[in-house]
């Protein structure tokens, strides 16, 4: 090309501004695009998550659903349970284990009137009130006095399990006072609120009368277990 056809150099240097220009531009609508549809993806996962956990809340708290037999006549003699596999029965304390942490804020969750209490957000305050006044009759007890951490938890867990498979409602747990703890710190009273809150099979507990423990111990109200022939809450 002779110097007379070549374009002049601040044409060529225009001509390169907008080329430059031109794929910022794009890069940018391009990561516009991408962010837009993450963000579109996150939403649509937690919608479904969120489904889900409504989901598995109902089917926990309504439990199996299952028809009366219509032969007739009554069945004065209850059926004998189904043994429970002793793997079932070792995953189900694994995945309560993992699931009862120590890290867990119950302080958000536990009504600050003049004794400790907590229930489900789906059960009333008369639950609460039952509680108190004692109308479920306590069925078993766990003392936690003297044992550590781990073994505490450990046995709560346990406990929690017979309890179920024996059609308990109510029981009692003493975690102490913690005057023998150093610095006479009540270290297994809120690690066992904590764990309690966090049980499936735990519906409410107060903190028990005078009589039964009072600071030292809580009433828990369970989920009816396997036992039929039990009171309701």
């Amino acid at each position: 090309m002779s110097p007379s056809n070549k374009p002049p150099l601040n044409t060529t240097l225009r001509d390169f501004a907008d080329l430059k220009r031109a794929l910022s531009k794009a890069a940018k609508e391009a990561a516009a695009r991408r962010e837009q549809e993450r963000a579109e993806q996150a939403r649509r996962e937690a919608t479904q998550r969120s489904q889900e956990a409504d989901a598995a809340l109902f089917k926990r708290m309504v439990g199996a659903v299952h028809g009366l037999p219509h032969t007739g006549r009554a069945h004065l003699t209850p059926p004998r349970p189904q043994p429970v596999p002793a793997r079932r029965q070792l995953d189900e304390q694994a995945a309560l284990r993992e699931s009862l942490s120590d890290e867990f804020d119950v302080e958000s969750l536990l009504e600050t009137d003049e004794t400790l209490s907590w229930r489900r957000p789906e059960l009333g305050i008369d639950v609460v009130r039952k509680l108190r006044r004692g109308v479920w009759a306590l069925q078993g007890e766990l003392d936690l006095h003297g044992l550590r951490t781990d073994e505490a938890r450990e046995a709560l867990i346990d406990f929690l399990r017979q309890a179920h498979l024996k059609g308990w409602r109510c029981v009692r747990v003493v975690h102490g006072k913690g005057l023998g703890s150093p610095g006479k710190q009540p270290v297994l009273k809120d690690k066992t609120r904590r764990w309690l809150v966090q049980s499936e099979r735990v519906l409410a507990f107060v903190q028990a009368r005078a009589d039964e423990g009072g600071v030292g111990a809580l009433v828990v109200l369970l989920k009816p277990g396997k036992t039929k022939g039990q009171t309701s809450a």
